[in-house]
């Protein structure tokens, strides 16, 4: 006997109202019961006494017997002048809360109870408070994650539009009027190349040297060097015609294009008074369509204002005019007047003549190099001076002046600006461009706002949740305490022990 009253008794908390239905302990209709005296404490509690541990006790928690015991307890200390010499309270109070501790314990109704109440809050209310805790703590993090890549992704927006006004050399307060104002330096930058190219003479010289020396070339070696290395950078005519212009009229750039003119439209010049259709009546659309369209108000067949003369006469002959030659003798207009840098045509043969010499350049620096190719060295005895009497460090020398001018005028500054000078439009479109990376940036930037804003809302959730999973655990394991204790004094005090209480 002395070792079975030793032995403890494990309950499962899950089925503890099962085991206590089974061994008689409790009445199976004990939810009935409950109502109405469910019915009665909310009644009794309407009329309390000032007192700090009652309020805690029916503060945010599910009012069960051992706390009506409690109260019952209290009572006896503050409704004491209420007893009579019989030793019994006439206070209301004490027999409300009297007869509510009398109808719990009939049947064991309050055991059956805080069972249940036990068993739910393992099984339900702890859970379901941790998992909601849980998610507002991940939800923490990951807003917190999102937050920061918002912050990043913002800063890169921001160092990359940054970094691309870098490279067009504009400090992007001010992105389409800084744009604009790089233009108007780009010729004296042109004159500094034009100027520095004059010191390709002895470059030139070796490659004219090299060339007719290996292959007996008899045309003009790199002309357009040859011609910027004398003149420097002058105007595109004097380059065509090989005369100085007594007058130039260079054309002017507008700043801004209208928006409705198409990129592909045909420029007519002054031709129909200035304006940009043909009033004799020829459609421009997708194309060119020559179609004559007829007046109907026209006396003639031809129409249209146009006099085509004799329809039996011989054929038109329309005379091709070279470009250039419908101006004055004298005067550079247009594409004519823009200096050899500045046109894109010359400025293209002039950046491929540099390459032609750097690569060559390049090549003689690889052969030189070579000194125990004796064939090689004998190949060069019948050479001129000025192919003899390089060194390797003079050739690098001039490699290196001739890869500075190539990339001065081919850099990423450099192909924007061109760009610039012509198409006007090409301002608007880096800018829109440019204005998009700010934009998106200032976008994450209120994006990740939100996420903080977010993040504090999960932060206040989990504050608000804590507490009540506190409670929640500290009250669960008083009554787990109780219980056991309870269910101990049937058993001859043998200890008790519910399992599965984790909270």
């Amino acid at each position: 006997m002395e070792n079975i009253q030793n032995l403890p008794i494990d309950i499962q908390t899950s089925k503890l109202l099962d085991w206590l239905l089974d061994r008689r302990h409790c009445n199976l209709k004990w939810q009935s019961a409950i109502k109405g005296i469910r019915e009665k404490i909310n009644a009794a509690i309407q009329d309390m006494p000032e007192n700090e541990e009652i309020k805690q006790l029916l503060s945010g928690s599910y009012i069960h017997y051992f706390h009506c015991r409690r109260i019952v307890e209290i009572l006896k200390g503050t409704e004491a002048s209420s007893k009579n010499i019989f030793g019994r309270y006439s206070s209301q109070r004490m027999k409300d809360w009297q007869e509510i501790v009398s109808l719990y314990e009939t049947d064991n109704i309050y055991l059956a109870e805080v069972a249940s109440l036990l068993s739910r809050n393992v099984s339900y209310e702890g859970p379901a408070l941790r998992k909601q805790l849980a998610k507002a703590q991940q939800l923490q993090q990951e807003l917190s994650r999102r937050e920061v890549e918002c912050q990043s992704s913002a800063a890169d927006l921001r160092e990359r539009y940054y970094a691309a006004c870098k490279q067009y050399g504009i400090t992007g307060d001010n992105v389409p009027r800084e744009l604009q104002a790089l233009v108007t330096d780009l010729p004296v930058v042109l004159e500094e190349v034009g100027k520095d190219a004059a010191k390709l003479e002895e470059q030139i010289q070796l490659y004219a040297a090299f060339t007719n020396f290996v292959c007996d070339w008899s045309e003009p070696i790199l002309p357009m060097l040859t011609f910027a290395q004398k003149k420097g950078n002058t105007t595109f005519y004097e380059w065509r015609t090989g005369k100085v212009p007594t007058v130039v009229e260079r054309p002017v750039v507008e700043d801004a294009p209208p928006d409705t003119a198409a990129e592909d439209t045909i420029d007519w010049g002054d031709f129909g008074k200035g304006t940009d259709t043909l009033s004799s009546g020829i459609a421009v659309e997708d194309g060119i369509d020559w179609g004559i369209s007829l007046e109907p108000n026209s006396e003639d067949a031809a129409g249209g204002g146009i006099d085509w003369g004799d329809s039996e006469a011989a054929p038109i002959e329309i005379e091709i005019v070279d470009a250039g030659t419908d101006c004055p003798e004298g005067v550079a207009k247009g594409e004519d007047a823009l200096s050899i840098l500045e046109n894109s045509q010359s400025r293209s043969q002039f950046i491929d003549e540099l390459m032609e010499l750097e690569v060559f350049l390049t090549q003689r620096i690889s052969e030189m190099g070579e000194e125990e190719d004796v064939v090689a060295m004998s190949q060069f005895q019948l050479a001129p001076s000025v192919i003899q009497s390089q060194t390797r460090q003079h050739v690098q020398e001039m490699l290196s002046q001739v890869q500075d001018l190539l990339g001065r005028l081919t850099s990423l500054r450099m192909q924007h600006l061109f760009m610039i000078q012509a198409s006007p439009r090409y301002v608007e479109r880096v800018s829109e461009v440019l204005r998009q990376k700010l934009k998106q940036a200032d976008i994450l930037v209120l994006k990740g706002a939100t996420m903080a804003e977010k993040r504090q809302e999960a932060l206040e959730e989990q504050s608000r949740l804590e507490p009540r999973v506190d409670l929640l655990a500290g009250c669960t394991r008083e009554l787990q305490k109780q219980i056991e204790a309870d269910i101990s004094k049937r058993y001859h005090n043998r200890p008790v022990n519910l399992m599965g209480v984790n909270i």
